[in-house]
């Protein structure tokens, strides 16, 4: 009888490892897209066949299908009335339409919303420039506040948030407030209840208990959108912390980059909020309180890109290899996690041989220091082809934008990683003009005069046992 019971649990366990072994390979043959990435996730099947299945359904599995679509459908979208014959960010007859309408058109094409004329687009430097605005536009607010955030703190600026918030509720201001669960986390006590306890109506994005989030958890909601009575908006890359408050002296300072937005293309940006919320909620945000009729505020021609591991997959990716193909002379991007795709990483090489300049600046000391131990590993095959790579010293800088020949821009919260570039839920903005593309342009030749620039006499001069840890982060690069 103990011979028995000795042996059941062996036998069962065994059985369990080669069912859940075939059902994970069986899954990576018929739904994984990426070969490369099918490939690790097989080795680590078979070679552990029941720790491996299960880090796939955690890690590698996008089992989210929210159907986006219906949510889409109940509400009027003008933006994707019929085409019009020339899709462009300028007039068809300009010297400029002959250099970059095939983007333009591409652009429009690969995004489900369309071009918008006649917007603002302004800079915003760290959070002591961005937060005073936010703030300020919160306190302006008349009938609606919506606002996303990856993380957003309960503590220093957060708390003003909040007060802020809750103010304009009392005041008769439709809020609605959507934090993604991980983002949460990373400070205490949780922000969503501080927001419910102020009487702002908030909600934690797929906020799954348990084995639900376990199997979800790598699937989060990176947007950052803040918009205020449906005509005036923030988005970027920058979270709701007290690091972003640099003249503060933060435990743990963050560079960062935000933008303000006016014009018609705010109402793209409304939507991609008012979706996430239909998502979290079944709430329909609608009407003129939240859609507004809104006019020309300057002369920035902007497309909304949305991307997500739902009917929006990849198209971030797919955007971003358009850009890099239309490059005629300059490429120039900003990323604080460098591990871009095989496609991109190609579609960068491309771009040097044809003869772009291209110029990558990434931080030197990485918040994540595995991300920044494999994007060392990327760098040899970019110097042979003569791209330039930087490293900017610390603190830490979280700022994200990407310019095409000083004239397309294209800022938001999307980082160039697989995990920005395919799990995320992600929102940029495309933007076509001149003077923008010449702010940001200066920005980031200020950075780069801070910078160390990496050379191809450098990396071979690295200790062996820091290229062993580089060489095993690259290993780990499919679920970075």
């Amino acid at each position: 009888m103990h011979w028995i019971e000795f042996t059941f649990w062996p036998a069962t366990l065994a059985v369990v490892s080669i069912v859940c072994a075939v059902l994970a390979f069986v899954h990576l043959l018929l739904r994984h897209r990426d070969y490369r990435s099918a490939a690790f996730w097989t080795a680590l099947v078979v070679f552990s066949p029941l720790i491996g299945p299960l880090l796939y359904l955690f890690l590698g599995i996008n089992i989210l299908r929210r159907r986006a679509k219906h949510y889409r459908s109940g509400t009027y979208e003008p933006w994707l009335d019929q085409v019009p014959e020339h899709p462009l960010p300028f007039p068809p007859e300009s010297c400029e339409a002959q250099e970059h309408q095939q983007l333009a058109k591409t652009l429009d094409r690969i995004s489900r919303f369309c071009f918008t004329l006649g917007n603002t687009v302004t800079p915003l430097h760290n959070g002591d420039e961005a937060m005073p605005r936010m703030l300020a536009a919160i306190r302006g607010a008349q009938h609606s506040i919506s606002l996303a955030s990856y993380i957003f703190e309960a503590i220093g600026i957060g708390a003003d948030f909040v007060t802020e918030l809750s103010n304009a509720v009392k005041r008769g201001v439709q809020v609605r407030v959507m934090v993604d669960d991980a983002g949460t986390r990373y400070s205490w006590p949780p922000v969503v209840d501080a927001l419910v306890n102020a009487g702002v109506t908030a909600r934690r994005f797929m906020p799954n208990r348990m084995i639900l989030r376990l199997i979800t958890m790598n699937l989060r909601n990176h947007r950052k959108i803040m918009v205020v009575d449906g005509n005036h908006a923030f988005t970027g890359g920058m979270n709701i912390r007290e690091g972003n408050m640099l003249a503060r002296k933060p435990a743990h300072p963050v560079h960062d980059l935000h933008f303000e937005v006016t014009g018609p293309i705010v109402a793209q940006i409304q939507r991609v909020f008012a979706e996430d919320w239909a998502f979290c909620t079944s709430e329909t945000l609608d009407g003129p309180q939240w859609f507004p009729e809104i006019p020309s505020t300057g002369k920035t021609s902007a497309i909304g890109i949305v991307d997500g591991p739902d009917e929006d997959l990849e198209v971030m990716p797919a955007a971003f290899f358009a850009a890099l193909n239309a490059a005629r002379n300059e490429v120039r991007i900003i990323t604080p996690y460098f591990l871009p795709t095989p496609t991109l990483m190609a579609a960068l090489r491309l771009c040097a041989i044809r003869g772009v300049k291209v110029t990558i600046l990434t931080p030197a000391q990485n918040n994540i220091p595995l991300v920044g131990w494999a994007a060392q590993t990327l760098y040899p095959e970019l110097l042979a082809v003569g791209c330039r790579i930087f490293e900017s010293p610390p603190p830490f800088d979280h700022s994200k934008f990407f310019l095409i020949d000083g004239v397309w821009s294209f800022l938001g919260s999307t980082n160039w990683d697989p995990r920005s570039l395919r799990l995320n839920f992600e929102f940029n903005l495309g933007c076509h003009d001149r003077e923008l593309g010449q702010r940001l342009s200066a920005e980031m030749d200020a950075k780069l005069a801070l910078s160390r620039e990496i050379t191809r006499e450098g990396l071979a001069a690295t200790p062996v046992i820091q290229r062993l840890r580089n060489g095993f982060a690259r290993l780990f690069i499919p679920v970075l």
